[in-house]
């Protein structure tokens, strides 16, 4: 059956993908990627994050915060922010590291990537360290990043971390893709495919315990590292009839989290009742961190997929999502 479709209209003849070097509100760079079939992407130069991912009806799939902080020194809140070379305080730095909150570079000659022709519609960017970094993280790196949109409007970032110290030294480092989806009720929301995992629990110390449900939902404050989680985790939104299809892959672990009431109120970047519209699952690298000796590169990515919900008793049809 196909999906309802929204009060704005489907893009009406095929466009040629595109992808445009704007200026934002605060006067920030950014790339705006455009697919032939109407869906866009927005990828700001600062953190080289994803701030927008929409349909082909335009509907908006990532969430923002209305009270996100388009500058420095403060990260972005919401989108996709990039947390490395730290994930949240699994270490020494500031939390989730800073390449989040660094101005990247346009990647002009990015090395080749695995050739999908399919996929017209891309940008590519890169992080090196400044002065300031080596000083709190005494490594060097080259940080490439390409933003992808598949002929579908499925969303792929893929990432890839070479350690360029000369002096002989490895590094490690933990990750994530800090994703905010866009979400109807956060109390009409199930996330499937984390059943029976293990997770350390930031709520307890970092705790470790066994997921017990047949389905994660939400009905207080979560914030779980699920451990050597399966390659592909359904978000589904009962009330949209939406479910996001997270596939990944060199990234073992997976985060979920939501403020909840009490915490958003202490958030400055997040209004009060926002966190009923947002739902973070992040895949992640965090329980076993990454060691690259010099010249050795490691690769994660990210793809999205957003697609009409599939039901069965209730449950998402496992054969359309986490098996196919």
């Amino acid at each position: 059956m196909a999906a309802a479709t929204s009060s704005s209209p489907p893009t009406p003849h095929p466009q040629s993908p595109s992808v445009e070097r704007t200026k934002g509100p605060t006067g920030f760079e950014k790339l705006v990627l455009r697919e032939a079939r109407g869906w866009s992407a927005e990828v700001q130069l600062y953190g080289g994050q994803v701030t927008s991912w929409k349909n082909d009806h335009g509907d908006e799939l990532l969430f923002v915060s209305s009270k996100a902080i388009f500058k420095p020194p403060k990260a972005i809140r919401g989108g996709i922010p990039i947390c490395f070379p730290q994930f949240g305080t699994h270490g020494n730095l500031e939390k989730h590291g800073f390449a989040r909150n660094r101005f990247w570079a346009i990647d002009d000659n990015p090395p080749p990537f695995p050739v999908n022709t399919a996929i017209k519609t891309f940008a590519d960017l890169i992080l090196k360290p400044a002065e300031e970094d080596l000083k709190i993280w005494p490594h060097s790196f080259e940080f490439r990043l390409r933003v992808a949109l598949a002929p579908g409007g499925d969303l792929i970032l893929t990432s890839r971390i070479r350690n360029t110290n000369i002096d002989g030294r490895p590094f490690s480092f933990t990750f994530a893709y800090h994703t905010y989806f866009s979400v109807s009720d956060i109390s009409e929301v199930r996330v499937e495919g984390l059943e029976t995992l293990d997770y350390l629990d930031n709520l307890k110390a970092k705790e470790r315990f066994t997921e017990q449900g047949d389905a994660i939902v939400f009905e207080s404050e979560v914030d779980k590292i699920y451990l050597d989680a399966p390659s592909k985790i359904a978000i589904i939104d009962h009330e949209k009839k939406r479910t996001f299809v997270l596939r990944k892959d060199g990234l073992p672990d997976a985060v979920v989290w939501n403020p909840w009431d009490k915490k958003s109120k202490t958030m400055q970047d997040l209004g009060d009742e926002e966190y009923k519209h947002m739902l973070c699952v992040e895949p992640a690298v965090v329980e076993k961190p990454i060691t690259l000796k010099p010249g050795e590169e490691w690769k994660g990515r990210m793809e999205l997929s957003a697609v009409p919900s599939s039901y069965c008793s209730g449950q998402l049809d496992p054969e359309r999502v986490l098996q196919g």
